[in-house]
């Protein structure tokens, strides 16, 4: 998963890993010269003609021109004090720039996510919960940058970390330095045996529980109204409460495996290091060359200890946010269309018909045709009514139509040229579509009308003149901030009438040549849906309009109106032909 993940970082972000890792070296190897620093420093204070008469030494007393014992105390404290700092502000530096690559990681993969998702099909979107994809993109991102790419970082800088801390102590005393590490390397090793599949264990609940979360979040606030009036608050509390307590129970289990062998090692670090003054005490050396020794062998173990921790918590938090990592590499892999490499969008030519052969479709999980050997074709400038029975695949033709599915087999062409994969985008860039259930923006009314436009680039009069048309003008010119007026979220502030005019008013907005109503009239009354189709059937010749309608009287001025019938059976009739029931 760790390689998937690095594919998927851009150029930018794989030389901020490298230079991170640069980094880390440096930040270690300043560690070891501080280390080493602590031997002649301690030296000085406690035997200083020794430190004199060392061989080592003749080069810094020749370069300072010392004479005597006495005046290298104060230049040895002086470097030693330079050691300590200079790796302090090297190891703050590591940090700050891990974090901030880190995040950069972090938003990078958010958007390309949310990108990738935006662009799958219209078949991926209804197959799967949109839940799933926005805890995805928001808590799995978030997981992923606290429990897999930091402490990537930290378990590479701890290890680079640990080796030179190591590689000192053995030079120092290698009998010691072996003990350390034989010693606390099996503590953690047993600790991770017993502890893995309890953290794989935590990681899916977490995973799992974490979309449950938001699954309930949405049900309970977006179907509020029927909250409120079935009173059934507690049920959707139960919901929530079933998923959030795992969720926090498996995170505050992996917390504690994550810290808790630190307080162990602490404590059996500190009587190693007890053990080991005493012993160096018992032998011939004496004091004066043992305190020395044993400062570095503090010193490391004080450095040692952290760094070691540091990788076991962030090998189990990697293993806690396992299954969360793999559901973001998942949404990282999404495939994207043709059309988004293409560096301009040119609209297909229609000037002839749209031709559907021998169309068929059904959906993978029952095998049922919903269509089947379906022949139509619509005359570019008709205006075609689509009706039949619930169930019998109105709208998937029309989601077919719109490129929206693709269908099981047959064609469809636009003026003899086939819609396929790369050229759909050029297909649908000639459509505007008003479905029955309009979604609006928790913002103006122009802006809903204008959907998709930035603020700056809203075209004003064409927002006014798209209004006109559909008949809701005079409504917002009448509210206090006009087009200016706040809808609320989901169009709360206003009536479904009104909402499916701002959803018509935003189709016209966009001048397209094909408008495509589902039943986008059936929340208004008789005269203004009248006033708005005559309107629509005016604005020029050339424009197409497919229109699925509620009442049979809007279709009276269609061209002529296909009639779906079981498996897709279809039958060409006049207006007048029409069952009146």
């Amino acid at each position: 998963m760790l390689i998937k993940f690095w594919r998927h970082l851009s150029f930018l972000r794989k030389k901020q890993s490298i230079i991170l890792l640069i980094l880390m070296i440096v930040a270690s190897l300043m560690e070891v010269v501080s280390i080493g620093a602590v031997i002649p420093f301690l030296g000085v204070l406690t035997s200083p003609e020794y430190v004199y008469q060392h061989q080592l030494s003749q080069p810094l007393i020749d370069m300072l021109g010392v004479s005597g014992p006495s005046e290298l105390i104060l230049p040895l404290t002086i470097m030693f004090i330079i050691a300590i700092l200079s790796a302090g502000l090297v190891r703050l530096l590591l940090l700050y720039v891990m974090i901030k690559v880190s995040f950069a990681i972090g938003a990078d993969l958010s958007i390309d996510i949310y990108r990738k998702t935006l662009y799958q099909k219209y078949s991926v979107h209804i197959a799967r919960n949109s839940s799933e994809i926005i805890n995805g993109i928001i808590t799995k991102t978030n997981t992923v940058i606290s429990g897999v790419l930091t402490p990537v970082m930290t378990l590479l800088s701890s290890s680079i970390l640990f080796l030179g801390i190591t590689s000192a102590l053995l030079i120092i005393n290698t009998k010691a330095a072996l003990l350390i590490f034989t010693g606390f390397g099996f503590l953690y090793l047993g600790v991770i045996y017993y502890t893995r599949e309890k953290l794989k264990e935590n990681s899916q609940c977490i995973s799992e529980k974490s979309n449950l979360m938001i699954k309930s979040l949405q049900e309970g606030l977006g179907g509020i109204r029927d909250v409120l009036l079935d009173g059934s608050q507690e049920f959707y509390c139960k919901l929530y409460r079933d998923s959030d307590l795992p969720l926090r129970q498996a995170s505050g289990s992996n917390q504690f495996i994550s810290g808790s062998p630190r307080y162990i090692v602490e404590s059996l670090g500190m009587v190693f290091i007890i053990v080991i003054a005493y012993k160096m005490t018992q032998g011939e050396s004496g004091t004066d060359l043992v305190i020395p020794m044993l400062g570095a062998l503090a010193l490391g173990a004080q450095r040692l200890l952290p760094a070691v921790q540091q990788s076991y918590s962030a090998y189990t938090n990697i293993k806690g946010s396992e299954a969360s990592f793999k559901d973001v590499i998942d949404l990282l892999d999404q495939n994207l269309p043709v059309s988004t490499s293409q560096s301009s969008l040119k609209a297909m030519d229609f000037e002839k018909s749209i031709k559907i052969e021998k169309v068929g479709f059904s959906y993978m999980d029952n095998k049922k045709w919903v269509l089947k050997d379906l022949n139509l074709e619509i005359p570019r400038g008709a205006c075609v009514g689509f009706i039949g029975e619930t169930g019998s695949g109105k709208s998937t033709l029309i989601d077919i139509i719109m490129g929206l599915i693709t269908p099981t087999c047959g064609h469809i062409f636009i003026d003899n040229i086939e819609i396929n994969e790369s050229n759909t985008k050029s297909w649908q860039s000639h459509i505007a579509h008003v479905p029955q259930n309009i979604f609006l923006s928790d913002g103006t009314i122009e802006e809903n009308i204008a959907l998709g436009v930035s603020k700056e680039n809203i075209d004003h009069q064409k927002v006014k003149k798209a209004a006109r048309q559909a008949q809701i003008s005079k409504i917002v010119e009448n509210l206090e901030f006009g087009y200016q007026s706040l809808v609320g979220e989901s169009g709360v502030r206003l009536s479904g009438g009104q909402r499916q005019r701002i959803g018509i008013a935003r189709a016209l907005y966009k001048e397209s040549d094909v408008l495509i109503f589902d039943e986008a009239t059936s929340s208004l009354d008789n005269e203004t849906e009248s006033r708005v189709m005559k309107s629509i059937a005016t604005l020029h010749e050339d424009l197409t309009i497919l229109i699925i309608a509620h009442r049979l009287s809007t279709l009276k001025n269609c061209d002529f109106i296909v009639e779906i019938k079981e498996n897709g059976i279809i039958k060409i009739i006049k207006y007048e032909d029409i069952d009146k029931f």
